[in-house]
């Protein structure tokens, strides 16, 4: 069981790393259009060709051209329309939403579609005209032809409203959103990543030292298991996913009554770190919050002037944080899988820092902004989380302190201030006290 958790977590980060790369679709449909162009002379080994009407060699040929041609004018206005969308997310959101762009399941089988019906022409075609084919052969390939023709033109017309959206500002924080969400789930799911909570600031034990300066990207927790069981001690997580690391910052401490740590041990702990030189989305909610706020920050500066987009990703991360906030399902406790772990809880503070300090510092100047920022945040101190509540308390002291260095009409501020009093009161969202 421990060995295909292992396995799993894995698998699923290494298939969320594979969504990213364009290539690989592509490749495997022109792999599957290559046999499947050949498997149609299987087909005259049968007596299928004594059933099947005699389907012309140059029919099959003209539809084959026409597809060739087609195929290839398509494939490169696909791609020439796919990289122009991931251009314009990178401009007009964050360049750090491009991951999220590029993985876009829908472009990607477009394209795939694509070449692989082009693959499937120009291999069709050179076995059909050098007689590769007999009757029954000729008939299958006339068929599978024709249904891949359909398949494009299905694909194709499904593309286009695709495409006409993909890295429009409003599609890419849609995705932003949910790959968040997505997040927050499943630390939802697993607080402590199925680990034992461990206490705040207990940093004792024997430092593991990390080899590598990046990012971490994914902790495979029952590997760590296993080294416990093997070293019979602890092993406390000092990083989660999203933390700066560097050969001077410990990945991890292990109790002192476990046995003596070797240099195999030791970096068996290490590799249970996936560490790259970018945050992903999978296991890092804070990185999500962090490019929404971004995209915030991005919107609010003088020459794009977009306070609207600001004031609807304020509304996204308060919607965000009420998801974390609400009761679990699992609200008598999840099993503890991996007795040997200790792992910190995310702090909301920092995420609350993550969201909401660049727009309160850039925002503070926009009276509208910050209107929506103080009742946002008046809001999230009333869900009965006590650290969401400090957390939504200091912010709103913050927004108010920037605003009354940005904001210069006396009644705006006067507005601000009063919005920033409900925060404080901690009222009842039901008695309808929040304007």
């Amino acid at each position: 069981m421990r060995h295909t958790a292992t396995f799993n977590g894995r698998l699923a980060f290494l298939i969320g790393r594979i969504r990213e790369r364009l290539w690989v679709k592509p490749l495997a449909v022109s792999g599957l259009s290559v046999a499947a162009a050949l498997l149609a002379k299987a087909a005259d080994g049968t007596d299928l060709g004594q059933i099947v009407p005699n389907v012309s060699a140059d029919s099959v040929e003209s539809l084959l051209s026409v597809m060739a041609s087609g195929m290839l004018v398509i494939a490169t206005f696909a791609v020439t329309s796919m990289v122009s969308a991931y251009a314009s997310a990178s401009n007009t959101a964050s360049p750090r939403s491009f991951p999220l762009v590029v993985a876009d399941d829908l472009s990607q089988r477009a394209l795939a579609t694509f070449i692989g019906a082009f693959i499937f022409s120009v291999v069709g075609l050179v076995t059909a005209k050098n007689d590769f084919y007999q009757a029954a052969g000729r008939f299958v390939l006339f068929v599978l032809t024709l249904l891949v023709f359909a398949l494009v033109v299905f694909v194709f017309v499904h593309w286009v409203d695709r495409i006409a959206r993909l890295g429009r500002l409003e599609t890419t924080i849609e995705g932003v959103e949910k790959a968040t969400t997505a997040a927050l789930q499943r630390w939802r799911d697993a607080p402590a990543l199925h680990g034992v909570p461990a206490s705040p600031g207990d940093l004792s034990g024997r430092a593991v030292l990390s080899d590598t300066v990046g990012y971490v990207q994914h902790i495979d927790i029952a590997a760590l298991q296993d080294c416990g069981e093997c070293i019979e001690g602890r092993i406390r997580l000092a990083v989660l996913p999203g933390t700066l690391v560097s050969p001077v910052r410990a990945l991890g401490y292990v109790s002192e009554d476990a046995l003596p740590v070797t240099e195999a041990d030791r970096a068996r702990i290490v590799k249970a770190f996936v560490i790259g030189k970018q945050r992903t989305y999978d296991d890092d909610p804070r990185y999500g919050l962090i490019v929404l706020s971004q995209i915030a920050d991005r919107a609010l500066s003088p020459g794009v002037n977009d306070p609207g987009t600001a004031i609807d990703i304020i509304a996204i991360l308060m919607r965000l944080f009420v998801f974390w906030a609400a009761p679990s399902q699992n609200e008598d406790g999840l099993p503890v899988k991996f007795d040997r772990i200790e792992v910190p809880a995310l702090s909301v503070d920092e995420m609350f820092d993550d969201a909401f300090t660049a727009i309160t510092r850039d925002g503070s100047r926009i009276v509208e902004v910050s209107i929506r920022l103080q009742k946002a945040l008046a809001s999230l101190a009333s869900m009965g989380d006590a650290g969401m509540r400090d957390a939504a308390i200091r912010h709103a002291r913050r927004a108010l302190a920037c605003a009354e260095k940005g904001l210069d009409v006396p009644t705006d501020l006067a507005t601000v201030r009063h919005l920033a009093a409900f925060a404080e009161q901690t009222p009842d969202p039901s008695a309808g006290t929040i304007p």
